[in-house]
């Protein structure tokens, strides 16, 4: 959609123009701002909009070929729906836990055990959602191919089973990439680079050997002869958005903005000497579960075995073999 200036009203304010939407894309351009706000919106949508993501998992059986770590890690990475995320407290600013509830987290199970002759695969869609949940959407797994299976886990031979309690938690992908919101964020302006900005290498020709992109075609090439311009700006930046499914490519861009306003009244509230506790009207920034207030970062491992034990730790105490020794002597 283009929103146009209405008639008779001067152009002054920012311009989006929705180039095409998909359901896991969003190509689009940003007009009437300055470069440092687009390159901010562009940082914010990579590292700080809030998702969900299973960050603590629980071994109670898993007789895999796989260790514990290699799939707790996959199922780190398998993008779980973060609709209204924003109903879910941060583990740390949660006051009804210690560790995990049902208001800063999300619990699926996994459970699945081979009984036949033929390998087992273990898919995305095995993990089941506990309730109660923060709402009905929040913490379910992702799943896009048309067959309804989602990404594999593992595969198991006829005995082999996999028992697991998976913890979902808000974060933000600037302490883990598990948390990204997307795989992708096309960022483009002066494609005709009449600015010089870019100072391209060639051999021969570099009109030959740097192609000009699609979005040359939305703005007029320079002419022959045409005077450089040292005061002009840029002012117009293509956007192309690629979700990894958790959030719509949408939703992503307005948390991106939300995010934003959150710091920058953070900034005014410092520089205005304003000693309140806590956020500003609610607009605290996005973190991570385990941020550096109330926890260091890397104190837990994401996963625990079924002895009690966090971490890294094995059956014997610690990080030590039968014999008491580590690996390493």
């Amino acid at each position: 959609m283009d929103y146009d200036a209405m008639d008779g009203l001067e152009d002054v304010g920012p311009r989006v123009t929705v180039r095409r939407a998909l359901r896991d894309r969003a190509d689009f351009t940003m007009e009437n701002i300055d470069l440092s706000f687009a390159n901010s919106l562009r940082r914010t949508i990579l590292a700080e909009v809030p998702t969900m993501a299973i960050d603590l998992v629980e071994v109670q059986v898993n007789t895999s070929s796989l260790a514990d770590e290699f799939i707790a890690h996959r199922l780190g990475l398998i993008p779980l729906n973060s609709k209204n995320v924003d109903d879910v407290s941060y583990t740390r600013d949660c006051d009804n836990c210690e560790q995990y509830c049902e208001y800063c987290s999300v619990t699926l199970n996994l459970h699945a055990r081979c009984t036949g002759d033929e390998i087992m695969k273990v898919y995305a869609r095995d993990l089941v959602a506990e309730d109660p949940r923060p709402n009905e959407w929040v913490g379910q797994p992702i799943i896009t191919d048309s067959q309804g299976l989602g990404s594999v886990i593992c595969k198991l031979r006829q005995n082999q089973e996999i028992r697991m309690k998976c913890i979902a938690k808000k974060g933000i992908a600037k302490e883990h990439a598990k948390w990204a919101p997307t795989s992708a964020v096309g960022f483009e302006y002066d494609p005709h680079n009449k600015l010089k900005h870019l100072d391209y290498w060639y051999e021969e020709d570099p009109e030959k050997e740097w192609p000009k992109s699609v979005n040359a075609t939305w703005e007029e090439a320079p002419q022959d002869g045409e005077p450089f311009d040292y005061s002009a700006q840029p002012s117009k930046f293509y956007f192309d958005v690629e979700s990894v499914g958790n959030l719509e490519p949408d939703a992503v861009v307005l948390q991106g903005i939300k995010v934003m306003q959150q710091k920058l009244a953070l900034v005014i509230q410092e520089l205005s000497g304003d000693d309140r506790d806590g956020d500003v009207d609610g607009l605290g920034g996005p973190r991570s579960p385990d941020g550096m207030h109330g926890g260091e970062y890397g104190m837990d491992q994401g996963y625990t075995t079924p002895f009690g034990n966090a971490g890294g730790q094995t059956m014997y105490g610690g990080g030590t073999t039968p014999y008491n020794a580590t690996p390493y002597g």
